[in-house]
């Protein structure tokens, strides 16, 4: 007898930690969270086993990028799974991932040259920070041991990347096993002073990288950025002009850029790459979530080829001996070329401009709302502040909104009283308008509950 779709939340409970929750909240009662059990994805659209559907418009933590099951993927991994399902990548080598490092190569203009391979974000940024210390030490500079990262930063919750994030939920519990980094103001264009535009913002926080970097440039070795939108401290999002600056203070001080494009990249925000919109690159660039369409665990660091020759060298210690057993899985990497041939087939960038504009003029009754505060747009991101008095309320704000979502088939998860939009790139002119309308009648709901 199959089971029922209550038995796999009961089974979950009893069995599966489930990540980013206090499993507390999903305890029956009154302020409970719902634990979705789900049957299938089909486009844009996750559904329970009871055939109830819910709009994904978080692309399942931003990695969705052309719905689910989408048949050109599908196909790609079907095809590779006859041919090569994993080979180790120290000693071996094999198309996919020799084709897929060039394509990206191709994608900077050949600036970042060598891509280096691991299965998660926060893997991708710590291969960045000791890439960055270790080239430094190989060019005979040993100092230069310490990182920066902005206030309200968010570089994953593996020990060193947990180090250059600033969020006090995700990194105070840890304080005593982390290495301290050096934090510079935030260019959140929400800082604006009276009178000031997001680019006076952008040059303030240049600024204060650039007192820093005249104190402690010989002992810093890399700074760490979330180009255009700083994500998981509620989609902070910052002029281009930032970048540039930052990018020039790093040339004249000899400090490593790092751009973590893992929620940003992959056309989130307007451009493929989002350090394309201030016409720079990074001595590193860390890409995970959408580069495999969200169907497998991928990311990578792209890497400049001063940084590959630091390492190169007939001393093995000089080497970067960094490794993962799935480096490199050619099904990974056969799922991230099938996405990087639909950009190029469907025309997605262009085609994203004018469902962004649609979406943003379906969501301006709420912007104009007299509860929501900052409303903001990048690309293929939304998002604003609800405003809420009230404490107790505020608390629970998130919680009682993704409740609510879910009954108005909505998965929205708001960070703390920011609600955010990251949709995949195939939405119809129908789901949109529904998109915009769902969320204003949510919001109005939970302001009101």
């Amino acid at each position: 007898m199959a089971d029922m779709p209550q038995d796999w939340v009961a089974r979950s409970l009893r069995s599966v930690w489930h990540p980013c929750t206090q499993m507390q909240h999903h305890a029956s009662g009154d302020n409970s969270v719902p634990l979705i059990p789900v049957s299938h994805g089909r486009g844009a659209w996750l559904y329970d086993h009871e055939g109830k559907r819910y709009l994904d418009a978080i692309s399942s933590w931003w990695v969705n990028l052309f719905g689910h099951a989408n048949p050109v993927i599908n196909a790609a991994l079907k095809d590779q799974l006859d041919r090569l399902e994993h080979a180790m990548l120290a000693g071996f080598t094999h198309e996919p991932v020799v084709r897929l490092s060039e394509q990206l190569s191709e994608m900077t203009g050949k600036v970042l040259g060598h891509s280096f391979y691991a299965s998660d974000g926060a893997s991708a940024v710590e291969i960045a920070l000791k890439m960055s210390f270790h080239a430094w030490r190989n060019a005979g500079m040993s100092d230069k041991q310490e990182f920066v990262c902005l206030q309200g930063s968010y570089h994953g919750e593996t020990i060193g990347a947990l180090a250059v994030t600033d969020v006090a939920l995700f990194k105070d519990a840890y304080g005593p096993l982390l290495r301290a980094a050096r934090v510079v103001t935030s260019p959140d264009a929400r800082n604006a002073q009276e009178g000031e535009s997001a680019q006076d913002v952008a040059r303030r926080a240049a600024a204060d990288v650039e007192k820093l970097f005249e104190e402690r440039a010989g002992h810093i070795a890399a700074i760490i950025i979330e180009p255009l939108v700083q994500c998981a401290t509620g989609m902070a999002m910052h002029d281009p002009l930032y970048l540039t600056l930052v990018r020039e203070l790093c040339d004249r001080f000899q400090v490593h850029m790092i751009l973590d494009e893992i929620a940003v990249g992959c056309g989130r925000t307007g451009t493929f790459f989002a350090c394309e919109q201030a016409a720079i690159w990074p001595d590193f660039l860390c890409l995970s979530k959408g580069i495999s369409g969200g169907y497998l665990p991928l990311s990578l660091v792209l890497t400049r080829d001063e940084v590959y020759q630091a390492f190169y060298s007939a001393d093995m210690t000089r080497g970067f001996l960094h490794s993962h057993s799935y480096t490199g899985n050619p099904l990974a990497c056969r799922a991230a070329l099938a996405t990087l041939q639909i950009f190029k087939d469907d025309d997605v960038l262009n085609r994203n401009r004018a469902r962004a504009t649609r979406l943003t003029t379906a969501l301006a009754p709420l912007a104009e709302h007299e509860r929501v505060r900052n409303f903001r747009q990048r690309g293929m991101i939304w998002a604003f502040d609800a405003v809420e008095p009230d404490a107790a309320r505020a608390a629970t704000f998130s919680r009682r909104f993704f409740s609510s979502a879910l009954e108005n088939e909505l998965l929205l998860r708001p960070i703390g009283r920011t609600v955010y939009l990251m949709p995949p790139y195939i939405l119809s002119d129908e789901e949109s308008d529904g998109l915009a309308e769902r969320t204003r009648a949510v919001f109005d709901t939970v302001i009101a509950s």
